[in-house]
């Protein structure tokens, strides 16, 4: 990962383990935390910025499980929702 004031990096924030509703909550308040501590380093640090870049990577969620080699689940997961939040943070 970049390194903490890099620009234009993504939320220091874990996804890969989250299986519940407080799993996720965790990620959001570490997302939280990252961003006040860093304001000016995320890619999408202003809400319309971060809401763009989600609905682009809800679309293009596909392409980064099958660039993974995996499939996408049919039904999303609380680690899928985190994964959304963590990747709308760097999305370009």
């Amino acid at each position: 990962m970049s390194s903490p004031d890099e620009i234009g990096r993504p939320a220091d924030a874990h996804f890969a383990d989250v299986e519940t509703r407080e799993d996720a909550a965790r990620t959001v308040r570490a997302m939280l935390a990252d961003l006040q501590k860093h304001p000016g380093a995320w890619e999408n640090p202003t809400l319309e910025r971060f809401l763009e870049a989600l609905a682009a990577s809800i679309t293009d969620l596909d392409a980064a499980y099958t660039a993974r080699g995996e499939r996408l689940p049919d039904q999303p997961t609380w680690r899928t929702v985190a994964e959304l939040l963590v990747m709308a943070s760097d999305y370009e």
